[in-house]
């Protein structure tokens, strides 16, 4: 029977005042408001290495929030260890090894297990997707520091630290200014140039989303522009399609052809602030444009206000709403449409959103004209540049700068020197995990929009992943489907459940074609977004192209 004294009890875990001011001490100036909770997790996680449940209760406890709340989203992101009661606390030294598709074709999975063997006690190792540096496969990141071609030898020589990442060189304030750069945003600012004008050259452009949509960025400045009250802008560097790279690229070379096209896009649009949303895999990036952007406040040319936000190892955030749901501190779950994020966006203001590619065009594009743009494509139907992700069997794989509409065997030839010594075509992924799996003797299409929807596919973010004869094609789709299955949020139940029987339906060899499809079918036209809706893709194909039985 409970007494008043039992009654009077507080019920749950409480807040135990030595967490309660370490976390404070930690979080130090960091705004305490709902959309810098995930900032405040990943200072934790930073400091301590790990989230405790007692963190988690500190943190509900600062930022008024339910302590369920705030254990959903820590909960919901990969690079946030949760520690349970009694649980031994990981080691602050994480050896993630990347389990992506170009890295499992370099034997990825074999290096995870030396690894385990020999450091097993000692440090905390995991298997995580693709980091972004399918060029140099396989990888394995030591704290914040990619280790590129890892072997064992490499990651030992390592774990002495520095655990910091490297930051490469590349094209700073000061030599940007010596190039001519910013010469369109000043401008754009003493009116020598009118957003009108630059929303015609745009247009003529024919520039378009690169991120995968491929929608019309004019187009969609416009729509914006044409919503009242304050606007906001993201910009979406949370690339996380295995072999993706492009935006690395870019931050790591040329910060200020962004950071330009930024804020030309924000002026013309019409947007008060602007959130950069970057992969936490991405350190060396982070730390690029947070050095270049102080620069620009020293000289108070930064026109329009800037927030960096670190995402936390979720691939769902790389689709627009998740993404806004997750820099509003919440879990990066995609939203129902309509209404779309051009009208009811980032804290419910008309958001802007843009791919880090589109943007570093846009300088280019209203320097040199539209016409200029217009004529770099490979045919008379094909418009500009872009930037081919290439990793897997080729001699020279990475970020290649080629005409749109180039064949593949074109890029794989003139652009990457060819296929790898002893490696033969014979099947490729044009955009990604999701844009679908073809054989060698398609390589000639065009590599651009509208070429392989025409067959189930699509270019999307343009990561091209190549495989040879000595590659399963069944492995490869396996290893594909393990990845959705790995990030899907879960919101949706044929998304959740549809991948995860598919996943399972591999891993007993079943080769069940009508079954697949049943599954393929539904998630493709019930599932919220684009994961669910294109994650069947390499199965179809596989079905299509390389077991037609």
């Amino acid at each position: 029977m409970l007494t008043k004294r039992d009654i009077s009890l507080p019920k749950g875990r409480q807040v135990k005042e030595e967490v309660l001011v370490s976390v404070y001490k930690i979080l130090g100036k960091l705004p305490i408001r709902r959309d810098m909770l995930i900032e405040a997790m990943h200072l934790i996680q930073d400091k301590e290495g790990f989230l405790s449940k007692d963190n988690i209760v500190a943190l509900a406890e600062i930022f008024k929030l339910s302590r369920v709340e705030v254990y959903e989203v820590a909960s919901f992101y990969h690079h946030f260890d949760l520690v349970e009661d009694g649980e031994k606390n990981p080691s602050k030294i994480k050896i993630r090894i990347c389990n992506g598709l170009s890295c499992e074709l370099k034997n990825s999975r074999k290096l995870k297990d030396l690894i385990n063997n020999e450091f097993y006690e000692n440090y905390h190792i995991q298997s995580v997707p693709c980091v972004g540096k399918c060029d140099k496969a396989p990888v394995a990141q030591i704290g914040k520091r990619t280790i590129e071609n890892a072997n064992l030898k490499k990651i030992k020589n390592s774990l002495n630290g520095p655990y910091s990442p490297v930051i490469p060189k590349y094209e700073n304030l000061e030599k940007y200014l010596k190039n001519d750069g910013y010469k369109i945003l000043k401008k754009l600012l003493n009116n020598s140039l009118s957003s009108g004008k630059i929303i015609k050259i745009l247009s003529e452009s024919n520039l378009v989303g690169l991120g995968g949509a491929g929608f019309s960025t004019s187009t969609k400045w416009e729509i914006v522009r044409s919503y009242c009250g304050p606007k906001l802008m993201t910009v979406n560097g949370d690339e996380g399609e295995p072999g993706t790279f492009k935006d690395r690229y870019w931050i790591e070379n040329y910060p200020h052809r962004l950071i330009e096209g930024v804020q030309i896009a924000a002026n013309v649009v019409g947007c008060e602030k602007v959130y950069f949303y970057i992969r936490d895999e991405y350190p060396a990036c982070i730390e690029i444009l947070k050095r270049e952007i102080k620069k620009l406040k020293q000289i108070n040319f930064l026109t329009i206000p800037v927030e960096i936000r670190r995402g936390a190892g979720a691939y769902i955030c790389g689709e627009e709403s998740a993404m806004i749901e997750s820099i509003e501190g919440k879990r990066g779950l995609p939203r129902n449409r309509p209404p779309y994020i051009s009208e009811k966006g980032l804290f419910d203001k008309p958001t802007l959103n843009h791919n880090v590619e589109t943007l570093i065009w846009i300088p280019e594009i209203l320097n040199k004209g539209s016409k200029w743009f217009l004529n770099q494509g490979w045919t008379k139907k094909s418009h500009g540049l872009r930037s081919y992700s290439v990793s897997g069997r080729v001699k020279n794989p990475g970020v290649k700068i080629a005409p749109a509409g180039i064949p593949l065997i074109d890029l794989i030839n003139k652009y990457c020197g060819g296929m790898k010594q002893g490696h033969k075509l014979k099947a490729f992924f044009p955009g990604g995990a999701s844009g679908g799996i073809f054989p060698a003797h398609m390589a000639n299409n065009p590599m651009d929009f509208g070429i392989w929807e025409k067959n189930g596919g699509f270019i999307g973010s343009h990561a091209v992943v190549i495989l040879s004869d000595k590659d399963d094609i069944l492995n490869a789709v396996t290893n594909t489907i393990n990845f959705f299955k790995h990030e899907s949020c879960g919101q949706c139940t044929p998304c959740r459940v549809g991948i995860n029987k598919i996943s399972n339906l591999l891993s007993q060899n079943s080769l069940d074609k009508d079954l697949y499809e049943d599954l393929i079918y539904v998630m493709r036209d019930s599932s919220i977004c684009g994961l669910g809706q294109s994650a069947g893709n390499c199965v179809t194909h596989f079905f299509k192209f390389f077991n037609k039985k």
